[in-house]
């Protein structure tokens, strides 16, 4: 009988391990040090970057000076066209969640800058995977810390395995 429980606290324990590795998100600080501005390559950045379901991008910028304008097609993207925003966004440190599978197509909505290179389409893939687009929405206004990326997401759910690990056995043995 102690074997047996000995036995299913390590498959308990290995599938908490796993379950964690398929949470952490990562938090993406658009265009690196340099931020949400006008000398950034978003493209070249983009393509060093891997988007997954459950990570935010995070748009760091002057208020005022720069937005962030969620456009929903890949037309409009291209034509720099903000008027049919999917969202909007004006606080200098916004963060959008993935969500979703797809693209994302996102553009400063100062006059001019769209059309300078300002704009960002973002592929997200499966929080497990490495391919195939689709679309969604999310965001909010939030201070995160300023490393182009960050796995703070982790931090929390990796402490409650820690204490699971700790507390798990004196209820099993």
């Amino acid at each position: 009988m102690g074997e047996l429980k000995r036995m299913s606290m390590m498959v308990a324990l290995v599938f908490v391990v796993l379950i964690t590795e398929q949470v952490c998100a990562t938090q993406h600080i658009v265009g690196g040090s340099g931020g949400w501005d006008e000398s950034t390559d978003y493209d070249s950045w983009a393509k060093g970057q891997t988007f997954k379901v459950g990570d935010t991008l995070v748009f760091k910028y002057t208020p005022g000076l720069h937005s962030v304008v969620e456009v929903g097609s890949e037309s409009d993207y291209k034509k720099c066209d903000t008027s049919n925003a999917a969202n909007s966004m004006n606080g200098g440190n916004d963060v959008v969640k993935l969500d979703k599978v797809g693209s994302r197509y996102f553009a400063c909505g100062t006059s001019g800058h769209c059309s300078a290179g300002m704009k960002l389409k973002v592929d997200v893939v499966g929080a497990t995977g490495s391919s195939s687009p689709s679309s969604s929405s999310s965001s909010s206004n939030t201070d995160v810390s300023s490393a182009d990326q960050t796995h703070l997401h982790c931090f929390p759910l990796m402490a409650s395995v820690s204490l699971a690990m700790v507390i798990l056995p004196m209820f099993v043995l």
